[in-house]
Parts: C-alpha cells; structure tokens; sequence
C-alpha cells in the first residue's frame, strides 16, 4: 500500500481542515497517510513516503511562508525526492493582494527536489468548501492515480 505524508502548518484551523479533506480522500483511494503539524515534523520526514504533501496557510499582505514553515521550505528544497510524486495545498484569504503564496514557494521547493507533481496545487480562500473540497479530492485523485503509475 502506498504512504503518503502530509506536513503542514495551520493557524486558524483552515490549513489542518484541508489536510484532513485530503488526507480522507486519499484513504479512500487505498493510501495510507500520516499527517503532522510542520512543528512535529521536518522536511526529511518525506524521504520515508512515496507521496509527499505540504499545506501552509499565507497571512498577511506579503503573501510569505509562515515562520514556522521557513526553515522546513528550506530544508525541502534540499532534499532529493526523485522517484516521489508531490501535492501542495493551502489556506489564505483573497482580500489581500497575494493569495496563497505560501503555496507557490511549497511548489517551487518541491520542483528542486526531482519529485514529480501530481495534481494542481489547491489554493483555498479561508475555510475549505463547496468548490475547494471538490478541488483537494480532485488532488487526492491525482496523487492516487501517480502513485499507481510508480
């Protein structure tokens, strides 16, 4: 059975919601996950996991990494991850400028690694619903199908 890790750092509940969404979805689809707050965890969690997962919520007007995932982004995009498939998802709120640009450097980390992207990130405005939750299950359903082309 393929493993999927899921890191990811929350503030308001959004971000954790949408790991937990993803994180059923992919159960549904014969993956086992873990799932860890990016403070109980480090980047070089996923080199144990055929399937890794980043969410990260964007606060502010800057659009920037929270504080507590910088030295994770960091360290991720030193890793080799060749051969894994990789998702990212976040939380953030379209009143400002930059929307869900944690989501954005997730990505571009990951793409350092040599990981193959499965899916379109999701970018979530506030609280995931309707449409978003249709979006991370769409995602789940992208890693699965990945992870069975390995």
């Amino acid at each position: 059975m393929p493993q999927a890790l899921i890191i990811y750092a929350s503030l308001t509940g959004n971000t954790e919601a949408c790991a937990d969404i993803l994180a059923e979805a992919l159960e549904g689809h014969g993956v086992e996950v873990t799932l860890h707050d990016v403070m109980q965890a480090e980047a070089a969690d996923f080199e144990d996991y055929d399937c890794c997962i980043a969410g990260a919520y964007t606060y502010g007007v800057d659009g920037v990494l929270p504080d507590e995932m910088l030295d994770f982004s960091e360290d991720l995009g030193q890793l080799d991850l060749s051969g894994k498939v990789f998702g990212v998802f976040g939380s953030g709120d379209e009143f400002y400028e930059v929307f869900c640009g944690a989501v954005d450097t997730l990505e571009e980390q990951f793409k350092k690694t040599g990981a193959r992207q499965a899916g379109a990130s999701v970018k979530v405005n506030l609280y995931p619903e309707d449409e978003a939750v249709t979006e991370l299950e769409r995602l789940a359903q992208d890693l699965a199908d990945a992870l069975a082309d390995n």
